[in-house]
């Protein structure tokens, strides 16, 4: 048998393994991390994004299923549980600066999460989506558990929700540095909220290698949005639809 013979046999073999999907996702990641280390971690070059483009190509590549994947990469999903309940320690860390600002916090929550699903909702209907994709819209702005939770509930896609949380994360890591600059906004609790309001997990990753304390403040967004964003979203979409 010759070489390419017994490489193709050797991936037949590792492919059924869950091991092999996990290894990839992790290698993908810190390979992606290297590149946005090695640029300065410069927004544009997202280890999220970049991670999620090899992971893709691989699969492509190999005509490896989802399902077959997702045997390896639920070890990464079950972390996330545990990697969000860490949040809870620059939290405590940072609790004084947090109570000092809890008005202007409450009052950036409830506009940031009104906004947010009444803009992408309401372009959604101006421009003639059906009703489903506008439900599946309303969430992007929480983090993914809660969005594909509340796109169940409502009558959305939860593919389609997923799909748009991850964008609407990566977009907002991208933009949210060269944004805040160009506003001229030097606080970086502002800065940080703002981030994870819109952006949820990956927007706060990004926040963090920023500052701790935008990190800390995005972390915090992040969470009280998602709770928000389930109490408010089936009201919101009732008046509009």
């Amino acid at each position: 048998m010759d070489t390419s013979g017994r490489v193709f046999e050797l991936w037949v073999y590792l492919s059924t393994s869950p091991l092999t999907w996990l290894t990839v996702t992790i290698g993908a990641y810190i390979a992606a991390q290297r590149l946005a280390a090695l640029s300065g971690f410069n927004p544009i070059v997202n280890p999220v994004l970049i991670a999620v483009v090899l992971v893709i190509s691989i699969l492509t590549a190999t005509g490896t299923s989802y399902s077959t994947y997702f045997d390896g990469a639920q070890f990464v999903h079950f972390a996330l549980g545990p990697a969000t309940v860490a949040l809870a320690v620059p939290l405590y860390r940072n609790r004084t600066l947090i109570r000092q600002n809890l008005v202007p916090v409450v009052v950036a929550l409830v506009a940031g999460s009104l906004t947010a699903i009444v803009c992408a909702t309401g372009v959604a209907i101006l421009l003639g989506a059906p009703d489903s994709v506008a439900i599946s819209l309303a969430p992007k702005s929480a983090t993914a558990g809660i969005a594909v939770g509340i796109s169940q509930q409502l009558g959305g896609d939860p593919a389609l929700t997923a799909l748009l949380v991850i964008f609407t994360g990566v977009f907002g890591a991208i933009i949210v540095t060269p944004l805040m600059n160009l506003l001229r906004i030097r606080n970086y609790a502002a800065r940080g909220f703002a981030a994870g309001l819109t952006s949820h997990g990956i927007g706060t990753a990004r926040a963090f290698q920023v500052n701790e304390i935008a990190g800390t403040f995005s972390g915090l967004a992040m969470a009280l949005n998602g709770i928000l964003t389930s109490a408010i979203a089936a009201v919101v979409l009732g008046l509009l639809l």
